[in-house]
């Protein structure tokens, strides 16, 4: 009997080192593999924050194995001394160890916060490409306001250029996420908030909705896809001969309802779409002039 348990015990804990060292797979984890330089740092980050934690979690397990080891009950050579007023030495430990750390994370904090403000825009040499989005149920609209396109569950642009985001809700509060170039940034109705990213080379991503929005939640997806200069230009020229326009009309129906949206273009938008969808959710029930940013969400 007891072999078969040995056995068992033996295959169990090979099944569970199988599962951990697959759930490593960097393919698996789009955080643990970046296209992008704010991703990267991003992930850097995350890295950092792991070792300093380790800083303070390795100690405590190996001195926990050390005093169970050296104090059991079948060691009477260790010296047992459970009356003693004061020590240096343990104090300095558990008050400096503690402050130091509290000391790095704190300057880690600083720095990444201020490196990775997604209102901070991508130093490059070619000016950002401006794409204005809309969270909707349960899909996302792209809007290319210099191309003149709009686009529904895709996201496209030339790799090696930044984008700059506009993001807004006209719906309830979704989280646009592409884990691969950028961290996440809430989308809310009546307000704007700012995003940017860069892809390093040409790719296709999985961006996605990481915030509860309903029944559609776990079907509101949408394709991104970095590509050559070339191929950016061919895909807009694609996107103009389609033969749908985003009017106030079709912008209404696209509004409703609905999942699984193949992806569509139109090739025309009407002028000021995005500021208009923000300012029906605001007292002023009418765009902001020209050159004003409409709604913008306050920066914490």
């Amino acid at each position: 009997m007891k072999q078969a348990v040995d056995k068992l015990l033996r295959v169990a804990m090979t099944v569970g080192a199988v599962l951990i060292v697959g759930a490593c797979d960097l393919r698996r984890s789009a955080v643990l593999d970046p296209k992008g330089p704010i991703a990267l740092a991003q992930r850097d980050l995350l890295f950092d924050a792991f070792f300093v934690m380790m800083l303070v979690v390795v100690p405590v397990i190996v001195l926990t194995l050390v005093f169970a080891w050296r104090y059991r009950a079948s060691n009477t050579a260790a010296v047992y001394r459970p009356k003693w007023a004061e020590s240096a030495r343990v104090d300095a430990f558990v008050w400096l160890v503690p402050a130091l750390i509290v000391i790095a994370v704190g300057v880690l904090v600083w720095r990444s916060t201020h490196k990775l403000d997604p209102y901070r825009p991508i130093d490059a040499a070619v000016p950002p490409l401006e794409v204005q989005v809309v969270a909707q149920d349960w899909k996302w609209l792209f809007i290319y306001p210099e191309q003149g396109i709009a686009v529904v569950n895709q996201l496209a642009f030339p790799s090696g250029r930044p984008v700059s985001l506009r993001i807004t809700s006209d719906t309830v509060m979704n989280s646009f996420y592409v884990p691969q170039l950028a961290g996440q940034i809430y989308a809310m109705a009546g307000m704007q908030t700012r995003l940017h990213l860069l892809a390093d080379q040409p790719g296709k991503f999985v961006g996605r909705n990481s915030m509860y929005s309903g029944d559609g939640f776990s079907n509101q997806h949408f394709e991104v896809v970095a590509m050559t200069q070339a191929d950016f230009d061919a895909w807009v020229a694609k996107a103009k001969q389609a033969p749908a326009k985003l009017d106030a009309t079709t912008y209404t129906a696209l509004a409703a309802k609905s999942q699984l949206n193949p992806i569509t273009y139109y090739s025309a938008v009407e002028p000021r779409l995005f500021d208009s969808i923000i300012a029906k959710y605001t007292h002023a029930h009418h765009a902001p002039a020209a050159g004003t940013p409409a709604g913008t969400a306050p920066r914490r």
